[in-house]
């Protein structure tokens, strides 16, 4: 394939940013465009043109772009309730597909998307943009050359004050602020668990076999409202009950014996975080310090801990380990979506497509990870271990490692 030509389907602020980095790639052509919303198609379509190509279609309809004969791979940037049933029509019409991230809403969804997928054969990847961050590529190059040895416990979060986006979800027309007012689950755990899976095999050799999710009681948006009360326009929100809980702990048992810790905070007041660490019987790397402890580094047990040495080490004592990639990015590539993590996730996808590579992140590792969501529910709500279910009807056994490339 030489040239994909893509419909982009969902154009809210993901969508729109994605678009940014789609037009980097000169051998894409954005033929047609959609959302919900008139005002947004229009703006998309004027951003496309200013960038010195053509404009492309535009509707309210997701249908007409999957139909439209001049589409062969559609990239998914909606709502999550609405990111299974696409991808399941995509395929079915024989179109590539790019999706964005988000858990599922059910267990059903996640096996629907894989027996169309199986069905197909068409090319699916999930654009799970943080298997390709700087800090979780270099962590799995640390783990392939036994630096940390052997992995026990990895632990991640999605720790992000999305207060003030909930609160406006009617005015910006969010969907997160309907999924707070009716679900209390681990509403988005794909960020935070997908560079952990990819480390720990998962769906390659490994699989997680259980979960016990426990959540908090829900105050933060309730506090956040009536603080600014005055202030609000959604007035409905002052007697709005909200069930997702402020925080939301999973814990996952996979076969080889490893446990995932993951963590749900987004309606406290905080600073961002994804808390990816990981821990094996040598070291370990912890995210929020961006720092490597290996067992047998003296200066990690000085009485005078001096932070100087052992704090923000990752860059200064193991760029090595960094790939390719990240020591080659450019300032544009930087700039063009999550520090340089969109750009490599994109350039996989468009490249495998056109090169008839697999995908790494692919249908598996989609249902696999999105079903945290439905599963975490459940065991909240039951107070108990829910099962997970393996996609790969056993084949994860057999299947070979495919780490992400930048």
């Amino acid at each position: 394939m030489d040239k994909i030509n893509a419909g982009i389907i969902g154009l809210g602020g993901r969508g729109s940013s994605n678009t940014n980095t789609v037009m980097l790639f000169d051998y894409v052509n954005i033929i047609a465009v959609c959302d919900n919303y008139e005002d947004r198609v229009q703006d998309v379509i004027k951003k496309v043109e200013e960038n010195g190509r053509p404009a492309p279609i535009g509707t309210t309809n997701y249908k007409d772009v999957i139909a439209n004969p001049d589409v062969d791979t559609i990239l998914i940037f909606t709502s999550w309730e609405s990111h299974i049933q696409i991808a399941i029509d995509a395929m079915n019409a024989g179109k590539a597909v790019g999706m964005e991230v988000g858990g599922a809403y059910d267990i059903q969804e996640c096996y629907d998307l894989v027996e169309t997928w199986e069905k197909t054969q068409v090319p699916f990847m999930m654009l799970e943009n943080c298997c390709f961050g700087k800090k979780e590529m270099l962590t799995t190059n640390l783990v392939r050359a036994g630096v940390l040895g052997d992995i026990v416990h990895c632990h991640g979060a999605y720790a992000h004050d999305l207060r003030g986006e909930i609160a406006h979800g009617k005015e910006k027309r969010h969907y997160r602020l309907k999924n707070y007012k009716e679900r209390n689950c681990e509403n988005y755990p794909t960020h935070e668990l997908g560079p952990i899976a990819k480390i720990l095999d998962i769906n390659r050799g490994n699989r997680m076999v259980k979960l016990v999710s426990l959540a908090s009681k829900s105050m933060g948006m309730k506090r956040y409202i009536e603080d600014r009360k005055d202030e609000l326009e959604n007035k409905d929100l002052l007697t709005t009950e909200f069930k997702q809980g402020d925080i939301v702990d999973t814990l996952i048992l996979c076969e080889n014996g490893e446990t995932i810790s993951l963590k749900l905070d987004t309606t406290l007041p905080r600073s961002y975080s994804r808390e990816f660490t990981v821990q094996g019987t040598k070291g370990m790397f912890d995210e929020n310090s961006n720092s490597v402890f290996v067992d047998g580094d003296e200066h990690w047990f000085t009485t005078e801990r001096n932070t100087a040495l052992q704090l923000n080490n990752a860059d200064r004592n193991y760029y090595k380990y960094l790939p390719k990639c990240w020591q080659d990015i450019t300032k544009e590539q930087i700039e063009k979506g999550h520090g340089g993590m969109d750009w490599f996730c994109f350039l996989t996808f468009f490249g495998n497509l056109r090169s008839g590579k697999p995908m790494p992140v692919d249908v598996y590792d989609a249902a696999s990870w999105m079903a945290i969501t439905p599963l975490s529910a459940e065991s909240i709500e039951k107070g108990a271990f829910v099962e997970i279910p393996d996609f790969t009807k056993g084949a994860y056994k057999t299947r070979e490692r495919l780490d992400v490339e930048g």
